[in-house]
């Protein structure tokens, strides 16, 4: 039956009930409305340094596949760092950049990155899906493609195709049919109860309380002052405005809010700190922080402990508050491998990655060996 791939830089021209035809659960950040919000905002344009790429299969004229690819001209915003990659490239002499990404830009949380119909062969649909992504590379004069926080699954498919399999440590709280709060804590040692008891009661001492807002409470009025506790502490921390914008939160509150939950701390009469988080049937995703105030354990109670709460009090069973943080580690947040796929199109580099990948393998097991070992549960 004819096939045909092909190449498009909005995703308004696949329509969104094409596109969520596609998904293969309610992993929100796959969805056309997140990456709707995210081009109509301009956080993903050339100008960005993110450049949509869609590849979409076609049987017949009838949309089967997607892969969700950018044109790169910097590492930001990817969270797989490939620094030093880039670096020995501008040592040969060579490019590193543009690269090719498949990806969910800004979002460092492991899911669906290929979209297949239900009613087609997965694997037909994503050899021509990683075909067309080389194709791609190639015209474009591209480094490489590189397949960021895949699916395990899917991670074993890019192996197979000759990518190169990377992995990393993320800290995930899972919830084990707990039925409080304090039902947790009954779980951890005695001198971590302690501490977290301790950092949140610090919280109401400062004069501050947590108010957690879903849905139709959620008013246009948040979504401004939310932006301006993300775009302030971005420019504390990083010396600009971080990549999203009002713009983009605007869009999220009107074409997701049934995904969302903003929680906000409010002192003396006025918001001071905020959290977004962004949720599925059985995961809640913590994604965005920001604030004013320096409150001691602001960020411990908004980020880690309100959404543990959350996930206890709707029955949701994992908990991913986004990349690294080992401070995650003694609140109760376990380590889990995250992946990535990489092909290199010259040989040689692609050969000594391959070679580097195999040490890192190990120091990244050894890594979360040892993470194992420093988790605060009691001994059963």
């Amino acid at each position: 039956m004819t096939m045909e791939c092909k190449v498009i830089s909005t995703i308004e021209e696949f329509g969104k009930d094409a596109w969520n035809a596609l998904l293969p659960s309610d992993y929100p950040f796959i969805q056309y409305e997140f990456f709707y919000s995210l081009e109509k905002s301009q956080a993903v344009s050339a100008k960005t340094g993110w450049f949509p790429q869609y590849i979409g299969v076609y049987r017949h004229q009838t949309l089967v596949g997607i892969a969700p690819c950018f044109i790169k001209a910097h590492p930001y915003g990817e969270y797989v760092f490939d620094w030093s990659w880039a670096e020995a490239y501008e040592d040969a002499g060579m490019e590193y950049y543009p690269k090719l990404v498949c990806a969910v830009p800004f979002t460092p949380s492991s899911g669906p990155r290929l979209l297949v119909s239900a009613n087609e062969d997965s694997a037909e649909i994503y050899q021509h899906l990683l075909s067309a992504m080389q194709t791609l590379a190639k015209q474009r004069k591209c480094s490489g493609v590189h397949v960021l926080f895949p699916t395990q699954t899917l991670c074993d498919t890019l192996k197979e195709s000759g990518f190169l399999e990377r992995r990393d440590v993320q800290f995930h709280w899972l919830n084990r049919g707990y039925t409080c709060f304090d039902d947790f804590m009954a779980k951890l040692t005695s001198r971590k109860r302690r501490t977290i008891r301790k950092e949140r009661q610090s919280i109401g001492d400062q004069g501050a309380t947590v108010h957690v807002l879903e849905g139709e409470a959620i008013t246009s009025a948040h979504w401004d002052v939310f932006t301006h506790f993300y775009q302030m502490t971005y420019l504390k921390r990083s010396g600009h405005t971080g990549y999203l914008n009002s713009e983009f939160f605007h869009h999220l509150g009107e074409t997701m809010l049934d995904k969302v939950v903003l929680v906000f701390a409010e002192a003396y009469g006025d918001y001071v700190a905020g959290a977004l988080y962004i949720k599925s049937n059985d995961t809640l995703f913590g994604r965005y922080w920001g604030s004013l105030s320096d409150f001691e354990n602001l960020h411990f109670e908004l980020c880690y402990y309100q959404g543990i709460e959350y996930c206890i009090e709707h029955g949701i069973t994992t908990f991913d508050a986004g990349a690294q943080g080992e401070h995650k580690l003694i609140r109760g947040f376990e380590p889990v491998i995250t992946y990535s796929g990489h092909y290199l199109a010259h040989q040689g580099f692609h050969d000594g990655i391959a070679e580097y990948l195999t040490r890192e393998h190990d120091m990244i097991q050894q890594y979360y060996d040892d993470a194992f070992q420093h988790l605060p549960y009691r001994k059963a």
